[in-house]
């Protein structure tokens, strides 16, 4: 293998000294094929020079991750023109994905975008754009060219259209005197002007080198980058036709004759039919892309703001994150922000799915593109452009569109190798015609030979997969469910246990307290519990806080906090030691508690969460929380059990506890008293067993297990972190959304291979069926044209699913 070395620079980050920057470069300059590393603290960089025969780019990255920095990298999107089958996407990826500095590159057919991550200090946009255009084809940035993006979508079907007009108008004649030739249109009356085969080429050579050009141009392109696409299959088919159909009219000069058998007909109609179904083809696929238009649509286009005392209406481009946003009545919410003055009522049923308005105050979070009923506010923009809550959800939804599942991989292998297998498979169709079949009939054989070549274009084989993950993801999507990527969209469909946990996903999340047992004078007792537990972040620590705000009682000041997970909190208040958790907890400081562990699972029987209390050592009291189920929990979880799964709740409480509220729900397996850590093990223990598990979190120890489980699902009420690990976001926070992200992606998978099956079905019929005879050159095209037409219009179908 050939030594080519190549140099390149990381921009590394996690570095704090020289020890740090001394590690990687040691570490680096020992791997194979490196031939030198120099790491610079202050510039946090690292200058690698290295042999590319035997060590990649992205080797270099995973080697620095793994001693515990990262190399940042940027990701970008990319409109692409010029694309006509899945060959050409595959070409586009493939130069794509060989150039330094691009760790990785995907390409949607069906989109026309290229989704590229790659490292800035090594190459640009410009060079990626620059590279796409040597191959052949257009490019250009999407955030600078959204709109262009669309004029481009418009102007394309545009000019099909022209084409198809004028390609139209000229076949007509021509397929007039192909028909009169059958018996049964004798009747017909055919001008012997357009029997004429000068006329007959006069009209079809517009057709074939205007209107075809792009196949031309297109096969060009794609022989001279050693590669062969459906573009090469249409222009040596037509050309064929058209060739031997101009040497035939010149034959005519020769032999002095008027009438011969010509094919100009075969040619123009051809591309006639091909024009039409990219016609057709391109309305489609634009419609695929409509749920992102209608995410986008709930946008505001302009916003009201206040600057250096003055009102001002700018274009939402031009929110700045710590504007002040004035809201009236009716309008559209601008940004992510907190209220700063006012009071309403906001519809966010788009983000949440919930009918009823909810009422907002000074201080409460409100969602950019939710709507103000009835009150004005004065909002302070925190979130802005592409990190609002909506900004967010439309980049998971571009990007689970834009991504590959794995049942893509066979067809774009298939795809690749096709054409020359079809143009093999034609000219040995067309020497067994003219050798065997039809001796020395080269019209005949010639047919054959291009119904076999336009009848095998691998359009539909491109198109079947990356269609179906739109419309399936972008209708998800219009319900609340966000699959992150096209893996997880397949992999869903697999799943048959359900891990649920339990406080936030199958409860509200929000208990209060609503039991309080103490030998101790009881507002003294509330002021110590609440002043310790006001410094957890735990949601049954803030219904305690909220218990006592409402009872009145001050609280205290704090001189030392500990959370101890797992077991609860220790805190110390003017010269006070405080001990509030589980039993473990007092066993852990040797404090009794026998005496009370009997009213204690009374408490827990009834479904509350009671946590055990000592001050200076002794034991002091119980207080009790309890947190109610969803009113949707119950009938989501029937719904599971009925589509064959099998549900389990996971949780931290005590068993009984765990029981009371499993019972509620209807659930019959639980997992009670586990640690934050061990949600993981718990996990990976039902996937030894063989089970695809899918587990439903919304808090940060929940992280863990969505990353391990097969398919992690994050209620969208929850924390960032969890949402950041899951594969799925159900935004809504309603159980019943995960059955339905079940049911969407058993019903994309089923209509991917309903589509794969048409596009295998179709050239494995229709290739043999050409190559018998039984196919006219025509009738191949026709079938071709509307063979991915039928594909996407298929895939369109899940736009419609009901949930």
């Amino acid at each position: 293998m050939s030594e080519k070395i190549i140099e390149t620079q990381f921009q590394v980050t996690g570095m704090t000294c020289a020890a740090c920057s001394a590690r990687i470069e040691k570490a680096l300059n020992k791997m194979e094929g490196i031939e030198e590393a120099n790491v610079n603290l202050a510039l946090e960089k690292a200058a690698v020079k290295f042999n590319s025969a035997t060590i990649e780019a992205a080797d270099i990255q995973t080697k620095i991750r793994n001693l515990g920095y990262d190399v940042v990298t940027d990701k970008t999107e990319l409109v692409l023109t010029g694309m006509t089958c899945a060959a050409c996407s595959t070409r586009i990826e493939k130069g794509l994905n060989k150039m330094k500095g691009v760790n990785h590159a995907t390409v949607n057919l069906a989109l026309e975008k290229a989704t590229i991550e790659y490292n800035p200090l090594a190459i640009s946009q410009k060079d990626m754009i620059e590279k796409i255009k040597q191959l052949g084809y257009g490019a250009s940035i999407v955030n600078e060219d959204k709109d262009k993006t669309a004029d481009h979508r418009l102007q394309e079907i545009k000019s099909q259209q022209r084409k198809f007009m004028i390609s139209l108008i000229l076949s007509l004649p021509l397929l007039w005197t192909m028909v009169a030739h059958f018996s049964f249109t004798s009747f017909l009356y055919v001008p012997d002007v357009l029997m004429n085969p000068w006329v007959q080429m006069a009209l079809a050579t517009p057709v074939q080198f205007y209107v075809g050009k792009q196949f031309y141009v297109g096969a060009y392109k794609a022989l001279k980058n050693k590669s062969a696409n459906m573009d090469v299959l249409v222009a040596l088919g037509t050309s064929a036709a058209y060739f031997y159909s101009v040497y035939l009219a010149f034959e005519t000069i020769r032999d002095n004759t008027h009438s011969v058998g010509l094919y100009f007909e075969t040619s123009a109609v051809l591309i006639t039919l091909i024009i039409l179904g990219k016609l057709f083809e391109a309305k489609a696929k634009g419609r695929s892309s409509e749920a992102i238009k209608k995410l986008m649509g709930l946008q505001a286009k302009t916003a009201l703001i206040m600057r250096d005392e003055v009102e001002m209406e700018v274009p939402l481009e031009e929110v700045l994150a710590g504007d002040i946003v004035l809201i009236k009545p009716g309008e559209k919410i601008p940004v992510d922000g907190i209220i700063l003055e006012g009071l309403s009522a906001i519809d966010e049923s788009m983000i949440t799915g919930e009918s009823v308005p909810v009422d907002k105050t000074v201080g409460d979070e409100v969602i950019g593109s939710t709507i103000n009923k009835n009150g004005f506010l004065k909002v302070k923009a925190t979130k802005v452009g592409k990190d609002t809550a909506l900004a967010q959800i439309i980049k998971v939804v571009e990007e689970a569109q834009g991504s590959k599942a794995p049942i893509q991989r066979m067809a774009d292998y298939i795809s690749g190798i096709f054409v020359p297998i079809v143009v093999t498979i034609a000219v040995i169709t067309f020497v067994i015609w003219y050798m065997f079949v039809s001796p020395g009939d080269f019209a005949e054989a010639l047919e054959k030979l291009i119904a076999v070549l336009v009848i095998a274009c691998p359009c539909a084989l491109g198109l079947a997969t990356p269609t179906s993950i739109m419309a399936g993801s972008g209708r998800a999507a219009e319900f609340g469910i966000l699959f992150k990527g096209g893996e997880h969209l397949e992999m869903t469909h697999q799943i048959d246990t359900v891990v649920l946990d339990k406080t936030g996903t199958i409860t509200n999340g929000a208990p209060i307290l609503t039991d309080v047992i103490t030998d101790l004078e009881k507002a003294e007792f509330l002021s110590l519990i609440g002043s310790a537990e006001k410094q957890s972040e735990h949601p049954l620590a803030q219904a305690i806080v909220d218990g006592v705000k409402e009872k009145q009682i001050p609280f205290k000041d704090i001189s030392h906090f500990e959370a101890i997970p797992g077991h609860g909190i220790k805190a110390a208040i003017q010269g006070r030691e405080v001990l509030i958790g589980t039993r473990r907890l007092m066993k852990k400081f040797n404090i009794n508690v026998d005496n009370v562990l009997e009213e204690m699972t009374y408490l827990e029987k009834q479904g509350k969460t009671a946590m055990l209390t000592a001050i200076d050592g002794k034991y002091s009291g119980i207080v009790a929380v309890a947190d109610t189920i969803k009113d949707t929990s119950q009938h989501a979880i029937k719904r599971l059990k009925d589509m064959g799964l099998d549900v389990i709740m996971i949780t931290g409480d005590n068993e009984l506890t765990a029981k009371a509220i499993a019972n509620q729900a209807g659930i019959d397996h639980i997992i009670a008293e586990v640690l934050p850590e061990g949600k993981a093990l718990e996990i990976k223990k039902i996937q030894e067993k063989g089970k695809k598990v899918a587990m439903v979190g919304d808090g940060i120890n929940d992280a863990p297990a969505l990353a391990l489980a097969d398919i992690g699902m994050a209620i969208g009420t929850g924390t960032d972190v969890a949402m950041e690990a899951a594969d799925i976001t159900l935004i809504r926070g309603d159980l019943n959304s995960i059955a339905d992200a079940i049911y969407m992606s058993k019903q994309t998978i089923r209509n991917i291979k309903q589509n794969l099956f048409w596009a295998f079905g179709y050239n494995t019929i229709g290739i043999p069926v050409a190559a018998i005879g039984f196919l006219a050159p025509w009738l191949a095209g026709a079938a071709m044209a509307f063979s991915s037409v039928s594909v996407v219009l298929n895939a369109l179908r899940l736009q419609r699913v009901k949930l």
